[in-house]
């Protein structure tokens, strides 16, 4: 792949500002991309502006990406700054345990509710702002959505958060309906699905050994390790640059071997 495979493209990564969204957005920059990037607060949208080259390159939306507007609004500075938009990566979501996820017979109606408002929501909210805008620009366009594992290949005793799991898989779903409608006009989406990385959402699993032991065999490869934020860099470049114009509705794990590995639970 080109080291110039985003260049004279412009993105929007809804959740841009911390994690697995800025270190897609250090990439994108790096393969030659404009960017905008939406984040909750401030202060780490300006400075996400600064680290990634200033306004020259990077414009920042703040804004809460579960309001309709948010992603139409991101869309619309990328047209201003930079005369277009030609890709969407939707990284924004999050869990949702301290609001009642986990598994069904626990789940409270607050944690449904607030999971699906954080992963699947604002994402369908994005995607069709993106969609809109690409028909109405008439180039088509590409689209990148974050899954995860747990969406298909579940971990029944440390990561039973079953909304989690039920709006990852319809993540999958919903990516693959609008791939098969919109290919005619050169639209594509596909979804990228990591395993356990090492984000601000994944500090509890980090910090609990018992968990680090399971991750050391159910993520088997490099040393069976925790994943990190720069290991899905380059998938997501791929995705949203032409050199991937042939494809859409897949899926990729970026998991360390996750779905094929069995893990083993400590102590036994």
């Amino acid at each position: 792949m080109s080291s110039a495979a985003l260049a004279n493209k412009v993105i929007v990564i809804v959740g841009g500002t911390g994690g697995l969204g800025l270190s897609a957005a250090r990439a994108c920059v790096a393969a030659g991309a404009r960017l905008v990037v939406v984040g909750r607060e401030t202060e780490s949208a300006t400075t996400a502006v600064a680290e990634l080259g200033g306004a020259a390159h990077v414009v920042a939306v703040v804004g809460d990406a579960a309001d309709p507007q948010t992603a139409s609004r991101a869309i619309a500075e990328a047209v201003a700054h930079f005369g277009g938009c030609d890709g969407l990566y939707h990284v924004a979501g999050g869990s949702a345990r301290r609001q009642g996820d986990g598994p069904l017979h626990e789940l409270t109606d607050e944690g449904w509710r607030a999971v699906i408002d954080l992963n699947l929501t604002p994402l369908v909210y994005s995607n069709r702002a993106a969609v809109r805008h690409f028909l109405q620009q008439g180039r088509g366009g590409a689209i990148l959505n974050l899954g995860s594992v747990l969406g298909w290949s579940p971990s029944p005793r440390f990561f039973a958060t079953h909304g989690y799991a039920a709006a990852k898989s319809a993540v999958l779903g919903f990516t693959q309906a609008i791939a098969a409608h919109y290919a005619p006009q050169g639209i594509r989406a596909n979804v990228l699905a990591p395993a356990l990385v090492e984000t601000p959402m994944s500090r509890r699993a980090a910090g609990d050994e018992q968990i680090r032991q399971f991750i050391a065999t159910k993520q088997p490869l490099d040393g069976g390790r925790i994943g990190q934020p720069a290991d899905c860099d380059a998938a997501v470049v791929y995705f949203l640059s032409d050199e991937s114009r042939f494809v859409t509705g897949q899926v990729l794990a970026v998991d360390g071997g996750w779905t094929v590995s069995e893990g083993q639970y400590p102590n036994e």
